[in-house]
């Protein structure tokens, strides 16, 4: 069973989830509405590549989640697909 909340997950069958498989939906859906124990687990479960990787592809993030992932990972505004996409 996975240390996160099954409501960020109101969409998929939160039983099925595999942190493998599934690594770009469980680190979107922390990032954009999890809580401290449930990034943690992010960070410990996953490597800064991959984490990395999959933040670069998410379609939108709220600024001040934008904010926080540059600075906390490194990473620049003009590498995130929601920075950088036409809307």
């Amino acid at each position: 069973m996975l240390p996160i909340r099954k409501e960020l997950f109101w969409d998929v069958e939160f039983s099925k989830l595999e942190p493998e498989s599934h690594s770009r939906l469980i680190i979107e859906r922390v990032l954009k509405l999890g809580n401290l124990i449930e990034f943690r687990f992010v960070i410990d479960t996953y490597d800064t590549r991959t984490i990395t990787d999959n933040i670069q592809q998410i379609g939108y993030l709220d600024p001040k989640t934008i904010s926080f992932v540059v600075s906390y990972f490194q990473i620049s505004k003009e590498k995130l697909k929601c920075c950088t996409q036409k809307l």
